[in-house]
């Protein structure tokens, strides 16, 4: 059933990416935070070596990557000399400082600042909400032997994330194309993938939110969407 459900394409084996002689690998699973790296890459180009790891099977609570990775979750993004870089936001903003071609990011102070704020704010105010949500309800049966779940929760939650939406649709009254502005970045990835997800399983996007769903048909539009 949640296979089903978290499934995303798979991508072939590329080459690896060079980043001053360093060769880089994605560890890489399906569900919505490895589709986050994946898509910010698309977007930028980038290209690199990807490992598959089951989590519908639980292979990142055990084994060899648990001891590369004590946290166990997925992306996560190996350098040649060891270094593990986690945690989609810095996965993406250091992808996006050391490989070439125009950042996703910016290139003023401000503009990262925005794309950053903005990222933030989406991640504190809709993602979170809404996967906990769902590891609390309609995901329970797979995490609650991985992760403390909070069923009790899992309503209030859901409404959370509904009411981060809500607000965020009222931001762009203003007329912005894009989460940040005029510009697409992060922001943008983040909010796409984890709206998508939540289509999925339970927690659809608000047919009422008229500025969000219209974002979010532009978006579906990019070819990147499919990474």
């Amino acid at each position: 059933m949640y296979q089903a459900l978290l499934q995303i394409p798979q991508h072939v084996r590329l080459r690896a990416t060079q980043t001053g002689g360093s060769a880089l690998k994605l560890y890489n699973s399906v569900g919505p935070n490895p589709q986050v790296v994946r898509m910010f890459m698309a977007e930028r180009g980038i290209e690199i070596p990807m490992e598959d790891i089951d989590i519908m099977a639980g292979e990142n609570r055990t084994g060899a990557y648990l001891q590369k990775n004590p946290a166990g979750q997925l992306p996560a993004l190996e350098l040649d000399d060891g270094t593990l870089v986690t945690e989609i936001t810095a996965i993406c903003e250091y992808l996006d400082e050391t490989q070439p071609g125009d950042r996703l990011m910016g290139d003023t102070a401000v503009a990262r600042a925005q794309n950053r704020r903005w990222a933030r704010w989406v991640d504190l105010q809709i993602i979170e909400p809404l996967t906990t949500g769902f590891r609390a309800a309609e995901g329970l049966p797979m995490f609650k032997d991985r992760m403390r779940c909070l069923p009790e929760a899992a309503d209030g939650l859901k409404a959370c994330a509904q009411d981060g939406l809500a607000f965020l649709d009222q931001q762009m009254v203003d007329g912005r194309q894009y989460i940040a502005g005029d510009t697409f970045g992060l922001a943008d990835i983040m909010l796409f993938c984890f709206v998508a997800f939540g289509n999925q399983v339970g927690q659809p996007l608000n047919p009422d939110l008229k500025h969000i769903g219209a974002w979010y048909a532009r978006i579906s539009e990019r070819p990147s969407v499919s990474a």
